[in-house]
């Protein structure tokens, strides 16, 4: 959820301690465009800079729209001092969240190429103070947003096991969870996926395996009777490696660079005077 303070903040980063550029009198009226084409996001923080401010969001696109180059994302109206100081952090957010989007939009067409039954998710590698509008960009592009926050799912990472065995740390976080808590065990080896869905894993995490290891791994959990368990492959897949991933049989192919390297979609924000 998007509060006030965190808008406050934007705004002070921004302003400084003294900002003669933008004191300027009168009233004038902007609007956000996209010189580049992608899928845009971010467009209700965007406006909520601006309404902070007091301006007039006069329209606005809805997140996840196809846009093209000259395509208007918000038309806003306000106190030229207002309209401008909320002009930077408007766009750098549209634009930040939009580039998310149009990653996880072209991640989403490249796994569908292969299978409609296979979701393309982001994870926790979002930046800090902006996971709300990342991950509601990855949705804005049509994938899912994973979990939200270490407790929305509790995760059994290599890290527990090297200090417990596989099966002793699935069951050290079973014992601690909610019985409505899913548990995810990260496993390096196919072998090693019936493995964690015997010891009571509701999904395993394929880590960083290649195609073919995904493969073989999802045919033994079907193999052990272990078909209902989500299978997860995750760890440097690429836009281009995709397709390879989607055909392999697993449930989900979650991306960390939707979040953390995406490249912002070129906006500009331009007032009627321009």
């Amino acid at each position: 959820m998007l509060t006030d303070s965190t808008i406050e903040t934007w705004l002070r980063e921004d302003v400084g301690h003294h900002d003669v550029t933008n004191d300027l009198p009168g009233e004038t009226a902007g609007r956000l465009v996209a010189t580049e084409g992608g899928v845009a996001a971010g467009i209700d923080a965007a406006s909520a800079v601006f309404e902070y401010l007091d301006c007039t969001v006069e329209s606005a696109v809805a997140d996840g729209t196809s846009i093209e180059s000259g395509d208007v994302l918000l038309s806003v109206s306000g106190p030229t001092r207002d309209v401008l100081r909320g002009e930077r952090p408007a766009v750098n957010i549209a634009a930040h969240a939009s580039g998310i989007a149009t990653k996880t939009r072209q991640a989403a067409d490249a796994a569908r190429e292969m299978s409609d039954d296979v979701s393309i998710a982001g994870t926790r590698k979002t930046t800090p103070g902006l996971r709300g509008v990342e991950k509601r960009a990855v949705a804005a592009g049509g994938g899912d947003t994973h979990r939200l926050d270490l407790s929305q799912m509790a995760m059994v990472k290599d890290n527990h096991v090297a200090k417990m065995g596989l099966g002793g740390a699935i069951e050290h976080v079973r014992e601690r969870a909610s019985f409505a808590t899913q548990i995810e065990a990260e496993v390096e080896s196919p072998d090693d996926a019936p493995r964690a869905a015997a010891a009571g894993a509701d999904i395993v995490l394929l880590d960083n395996m290649s195609p073919q290891e995904c493969a073989r791994a999802v045919e033994l959990l079907a193999e052990n009777n272990h078909g209902d368990v989500l299978a997860e492959a995750s760890g440097g897949i690429t836009i281009e490696t995709v397709p390879e991933y989607a055909e392999t049989g697993v449930d989900v192919i979650s991306m960390g660079s939707l979040t953390h390297s995406a490249p912002a979609v070129d906006l500009s924000f331009r007032t009627d005077e321009d």
